[in-house]
């Protein structure tokens, strides 16, 4: 993914409201995944197993969307199981980048590992996508391993990062305004490519 054009502006801070993904969401998803991911989107079927997995007693999964004037500019998903939380996906429009979304759906996630009484979360991101990582850093996680080749097709090495206890971590970034730094890109997760 490339950073937007030195003259980009980031944007204001983001008024989008999250709620939960439902499965009227894959379809406005899908079409983000794919602009964002052109050559390792998820699938439909990819995104209604893991919703599948979203909304019963022993749910493993938790997924969020971010809507701003009646329009999806980002979503996230978590996997939990077994004390451990790992983030699978995050992005964001364009437009919205630099605008503290991120951050948001970043904070949302971790709310509900905790919620799920997650001990640590782990995620991997792409080791050339620095500002993810920094986003990542200011909520605590750490570097613990390289993943080699994990993004197909570039083969691209991903960083492993875990974040102990999030019950723990410090309020999560600006939550409504643009971070330091603003991350400029979609932040890949673990089995998103």
């Amino acid at each position: 993914m490339t950073a937007p054009s030195a003259s980009s502006a980031p944007a204001q801070p983001s008024g989008a409201i999250l709620r939960e993904m439902r499965w009227w969401d894959i379809a406005p998803v899908l079409d983000l995944e794919h602009e964002l991911f052109p050559a390792d989107a998820w699938s439909k079927g990819m995104f209604w197993s893991e919703l599948a997995e979203t909304r019963h007693p022993r749910a493993t999964r938790y997924y969020v969307v971010a809507e701003l004037d009646g329009r999806l500019v980002g979503y996230a998903g978590l996997m939990a199981v077994a004390g451990e939380g790992d983030v699978q996906t995050i992005a964001v429009a364009r437009d919205q980048w630099g605008s503290g979304l991120g951050a948001r759906l970043l904070s949302d996630l971790l709310r509900q590992a905790t919620a799920f009484e997650c001990a640590d979360v782990l995620l991997e991101v792409r080791v050339d996508n620095t500002r993810a990582q920094r986003l990542y850093e200011r909520f605590g996680f750490e570097p613990v391993g390289i993943r080699r080749g994990y993004y197909q097709p570039g083969n691209v090495d991903a960083l492993v990062m875990r974040l102990t206890d999030p019950s723990a971590s410090p309020p999560h970034g600006p939550i409504d305004g643009p971070a330091e730094g603003p991350v400029q890109g979609p932040v890949q997760g673990t089995t998103h490519g």
